[in-house]
Formats: C-alpha cells, structure tokens, sequence
C-alpha cells in the first residue's frame, strides 16, 4: 500500500515510509536469472559438444560486455543479457574437457548449497547470527580431523590454501614465541623456516607478509620425484643453528602443484622432532587422498604433523573456495594466537554457550560459510561416494599414462603418484632430432604454441609450464567424476591433430 500523503515522512529530503524496492520486480528477475543458469551453466555442464571458453583477446572483451557503470540504472532484460554475455564469455570449468587447474567439473550438491547460502548471505563468526552453519563446521573439522589420524584437535575454514599455510606459519610462530603478538618482531633472533623446493609459492608470500622475510625461507633439494630428502633437510637445521638463526618450522608437501609429489612425513617428522620444530603439511591438493583406503598411504605419516592445510574444493570438488586448517593442539592455541577480544561481537555474558562463538581464532571478521559446501556433498555422497571419486580420478590417470606411453610423438615427464600427469608432445619435425640444445629449445616453444590454439577453438583446457630444469610441458589434472576415459583419448588426439604440422 502507498502511504496517504499527509502521513509521509521525511528526513533530509528522503521519504522514509515503506520500501524502497519493487519486490515483486526483483523476485522476477532471480527466478528469470535461475532459469537462465540452469539452462545455460547446469544442463550444458556437461555436454562436449560444447566449446570449454570462447576466448576473446582483453581490449575486444571490454566491448563486447558493455563494462560502463552509469548513473542511471539499466531494464532487467538488459541484466539479463548481460548476465547471457557473462556466462557466454567466461571458461567453463564445469566441462569435461577443462583441465586446467587444480579443480574442475560441477558437484550438485555442492552447488545446491552455494545458492543457499548466498541466498541467506551469512557471516560465520557467533552462533547468534549463524547458528546452523558453526555447527556445520564444527563436524566436518571433526570428521577431517580424524581422517588425518588425530585423536582431538582445533581447525577453521578459510579462503584459500595460502591463508592456511601463512595461519600456519603465524600459528608456529606464536608457539615458539607467544610474546610476539603484544611486542611485535623487535628483539626477536633470526627466525628461519624450511620448505621444499617444489613448495606452492604461497610459502615466500607468507613470509614476506609476516615479516620474516624471504631470505629466510630455507628451501630444501628434492629428488628426483620432487620430494624432499629428509637428510637434505637436518643438515640445513644444522647449518642454520650453527649460524645463529632460529629454526621454528618445516613446511611439507603432500601433492605439489606441478608434479604431485608426496614428501615422506614420517622422515621428515622425526627430523622435527629431533630439532624441537613445529611440522606443517601444505595437503591442500594431496589431503584429499586421505578419503582411499587405497591411496592414503600417499600421506603415511600424516598424523604426526602439528596442522595441516586441506583444500576440498579441489579433489573433492566442495566448490571454491572450501579450504581447512587444522591443528592437532587443543588447547586454544588458534584462539590465544589470533583473538582481539571485540566486546560488540565477543561479550562473554550471552545467554547460550559461547564457546561456539568461533569467530575470535580467524584473522577475519566476516566469513563466509564454506564447510556447508563439502558438508552437503558429504550427506549426499557419503565417505564411499567421495573415495570413489578418488579412486576414479586416480584410475583415470594411469589410463592416460598407459596411452601416452604407447603413442608416437609423446612423452612422459616421470611415472605419476597421483593426479598430475606431466608429458611433452613432440612434433612429427623434432621426432629425428637429437636431444640437445636445439631439440629441447624448439621443443620449449611447442606446448605454448598448442595452448594458443587450444584456447582460440575451444576444444579444451590444459597447463603447461617449465619446471626444473626441463622446458614447457603439458600438465594433465584429473578430477571430475564428468570426465570419460573418452575425454583422455580425445585429448591426446586433440594435441596431436593441434601440433602436428609444427
């Protein structure tokens, strides 16, 4: 009902009686915009015949998607097309086909749960305000927990592997020295901490950001595989002891980036436990093989780390961003290490138990609810359902291995232990080429090359990079349940019909 004009009220020009929204108009365009997702991200989610990205170069992009922001606002059939033009435009890591990244494919469920909570919009910091998704949390970071062999401990959700190795780092940190939260870096020795060579960079970005500075990151030789060698390892605590610094901290690996190396945990912990030091396991992409009974013994060891980053977003496909820190200590140290005591959040005399106010052991304020994502593909899947994702993507890797090695033209890097299948494709030109320098400088400009080409048809996704030592090579993930051995061959013919005639 529009108020009478004689009750209307004012306040510095602005009419203050009813809404100001026309929400029959907005419930229209949700459900007109739902339609439009279902029809054009869900059912083609899919569907190979689909193209995997539409690429436009950036300056061509900024046109065709009319970025201006105006004074006026613009009809809903216009959001809509510009919504048609968003999806149209942007890569499909639902499709078969991308394989890009360290995620892919579409979890049902998982999406289910997005929409729910961007519907509800909530912050997970009290119980107050969020009730049901705190609890939610509190069990999936108990059932985590015990995956990785804990009998208790503590753990919060937050966005991104890299925020959980820098809680880590910080967390190590405060163990070793709790006066630094009040007193700062002053008068403190020189802090050194050791990490693989084949470590996610996030590891420099933390130290840069807490201040201890990447000249003190000790990183540690690999073997040939990618992991790091334990000897390699005490003799650089050794080496740093005996120049004054202060060793605190080992950060491990269980599934690098590139490779998918695994380090040996149970060496590395004893090392640890020699020296006094606190062993973090960046697991972001390798925890999840946690869930087989089968490939868990990737992380033999494990449990004897003191936290662990976990990404299910990844492997288990819970949506990004869905990434855990866990610690095995319970006694608050989350707690005492990152609270600020807010009283207008954090008031100690509530009605109801305020130990579920969990906000206080996050470097955040606002957070979103992103255990309710793996939680609910958890319900609807069970344990099994998300080991058999594991194991699938596993098989489906060795399938391609096997492929590769017998077709001409291909090559594999190293005998994968998990996901990351790493291998050049090598030219009908290069095939008689000895393997020296020009092989392997012309060999360096074919996977880029391919990519190009790729990425302008459409036809699919996948990385490359150099690593090492060794020139461009492709890096195939395997992840999504969507993905066919079908998809494996194609691939492989797809690289091959795109390279061929360079």
């Amino acid at each position: 009902m529009v108020p009478s004009r004689k009750n209307t009220v004012f306040v510095d020009g602005v009419i203050l009686n009813g809404p100001t929204t026309d929400a029959k108009a907005g419930e229209k365009f949700v459900e007109e915009a739902c339609r439009l997702i279902m029809e054009e991200v869900v059912l083609k989610a899919t569907d190979i015949n689909e193209k995997v990205c539409e690429w436009r170069p950036p300056e061509q992009l900024k046109q065709l998607l009319d970025l201006e922001l105006r004074d006026t606002g613009e009809p809903h059939h216009r959001l809509l097309e510009l919504c048609q033009d968003v999806i149209r435009y942007s890569v499909k890591t639902n499709h078969p086909r991308f394989f890009n990244q360290l995620y892919a494919g579409l979890d049902y469920y998982s999406l289910v749960a997005r929409f729910m909570t961007e519907a509800l919009n909530p912050s997970v910091y009290t119980y107050e305000v969020s009730p049901v998704f705190l609890l939610v949390e509190e069990a999936v970071l108990k059932k985590m927990i015990e995956f990785i062999g804990w009998k208790e401990g503590d753990g919060i959700f937050n966005p991104g592997g890299s925020v959980s190795n820098m809680y880590a780092m910080n967390l190590a940190r405060y163990k070793y020295c709790p006066d630094i939260k009040e007193k700062g870096l002053s008068g403190l020795p020189r802090l050194i901490f050791f990490t693989s060579a084949e470590c996610h960079y996030s590891m420099k970005k933390a130290a840069s950001f807490l201040g201890i500075g990447t000249e003190n990151v000790c990183f540690v030789e690999t073997d040939g595989r990618g992991k790091m060698i334990p000897e390699e390892l005490e003799r650089q605590v050794w080496q740093a002891k005996k120049e004054g610094a202060a060793p605190f901290l080992v950060c491990a690996t269980s599934g690098t980036t590139v490779l998918g190396a695994f380090d040996p945990l149970d060496e590395i912990a004893d090392v640890c436990e020699r020296h006094g030091l606190w062993l973090h396991v960046d697991a972001s992409w390798g925890g999840s093989a946690l869930m087989s009974r089968k490939h868990r013994k990737l992380l033999h060891g494990i449990h004897r780390a003191d936290s662990v980053a976990w990404n299910p977003h990844k492997m288990l496909m819970a949506g990004i961003q869905c990434c855990a820190f866990l610690v095995k200590d319970k006694s608050d140290l989350l707690k005492k290490c990152y609270s600020a005591k807010a009283s207008y959040l954090f008031q100690q005399d509530k009605f109801y138990d305020v130990s579920y106010d969990t906000g206080d052991k996050s470097i955040q304020c606002s957070r979103r609810p992103d255990a309710f994502k793996f939680w609910m593909t958890w319900k609807a899947l069970g344990t099994l359902g998300l080991e058999e994702k594991v194991n699938r993507a596993l098989a489906l890797s060795r399938y391609l291995v096997e492929e590769i090695k017998k077709r001409e033209g291909f090559k594999l890097l190293m005998e994968p232990e998990y996901a990351n299948v790493c291998f050049w494709y090598i030219p009908p030109s290069l095939r008689e080429m000895e393997e020296g320098p020009e092989f392997w400088a012309k060999l360096h400009l074919v996977a880029p090359a391919i990519k190009e080409r790729m990425m302008k048809k459409g036809s699919l996704m996948l990385g490359y990079q150099p690593h090492r030592g060794k020139v461009n090579f492709f890096r195939q993930v395997l992840i999504s349940p969507q993905v066919r051995r079908e998809d494996m061959d194609f691939l492989l013919d797809e690289i091959d019909l795109l390279g061929r005639d360079m």
